[in-house]
């Protein structure tokens, strides 16, 4: 455990920058000091580049209003693939794990947030049938309690009011993402709770507790048909051939729409920061921002827990909460 993540402010029991050992980052140009009125969101993912592809034009949209970001990454993305052809070099497969680290700082910055490592190895992505386990020592394969605490502590010493993280399937099947979703939700109901790991700060209840789901068919849809209008073949039509409209069963969990279009070139450019992870030319930048904009100017979120009175739908993550 960094002992960084324990200490406190003295004079009025807020949480500065400081507090959180050598992994936190703060944006530069945002004021230090924490306010009692502010609204602070956390958003917790399992891999560096995970921010900038789900929720990350609502997270930009929320910290350029004001309201404390803070981005917290379970590992550090080391098995991940290097997905872009100019980046698979020598010198970059010799030291990815650096080369990511450099990536998500990039990423916070275009975003405008705050961040924080929570310092586990990254498990990558089994393949073959059956499936090999995990690598031992990776985040998937330790026990919960130890992600769990030191997520509990990051918790306790950030203070959100709204938390997000992923569904139970991980909003993919990848195990670091499924553990992603048992450490947050975990998280958040042990932060409350004085019993849970007394040594790891003052409790604090997070009072809205939300899924990301991005992926959805009626979204892929819209712009695969935008692109037909206008003599273009579409980068989705193998995608919907697979998928049933009838059973987008993640559409029909979503309870929040965040409306967030402003923000859709600083997601683009915080993605395209992940330079080993993103292929420029890849089909995640097909469409232009102009029709997704137009036709579907959001993100999508589902209310998982809350401690506040709700009405849904909803339009604001932080609604209900004073």
């Amino acid at each position: 455990m960094d002992d960084g993540l324990l200490s406190r402010t003295a004079e009025n029991g807020n949480i500065g920058p400081r507090t959180y050992g050598q992994n936190y980052r703060h944006p530069a140009g945002k004021a230090a000091k924490a306010q009692v009125s502010e609204l602070r969101l956390m958003a917790v993912h399992a891999h560096p580049d995970d921010e900038s592809s789900k929720g990350a034009a609502t997270t930009a949209r929320y910290a350029a209003e004001g309201h404390r970001v803070l981005v917290v990454t379970l590992t550090g993305g080391e098995r991940g693939d290097i997905l872009n052809p100019a980046m698979d070099r020598p010198d970059v497969r010799e030291r990815v794990a650096a080369v990511r680290r450099q990536e998500m700082a990039r990423a916070a910055e275009i975003l405008g947030v705050e961040h924080s490592w929570l310092g586990f190895l990254d498990s990558g992505l089994p393949e073959g049938d059956p499936l090999p386990p995990v690598p031992e020592g990776s985040f998937a394969a330790i026990p919960l309690e130890g992600p769990l605490e030191r997520l509990v502590t990051l918790v306790r010493a950030f203070r959100p009011h709204v938390m997000t993280t992923y569904d139970e399937n991980g909003g993919y099947p990848h195990p670091d993402h499924i553990r992603c979703h048992e450490v947050s939700v975990a998280a958040y109901e042990a932060a409350a709770d004085h019993l849970r790991f007394p040594g790891a700060g003052d409790p604090w209840s997070v009072a809205k507790l939300y899924y990301n789901h991005g992926f959805l068919r009626e979204r892929m849809q819209l712009l695969q048909d935008e692109f037909a209008r206008n003599g273009r073949t579409g980068p989705f039509a193998s995608w919907l051939e697979r998928w049933d409209p009838e059973h987008d069963h993640m559409a029909r969990r979503v309870t929040t729409r965040i409306e967030c279009a402003d923000y859709f070139p600083q997601r683009d450019d915080a993605l395209r920061a992940h330079a080993t992870q993103i292929d420029p030319t890849g089909h995640f930048f097909t469409a232009p921002l102009e029709w997704q904009r137009r036709l579907w100017p959001t993100e999508e979120f589902e209310l998982a827990r809350s401690r506040v009175p709700v009405s849904l739908p909803e339009t604001d993550l932080f609604e209900g909460v004073q």
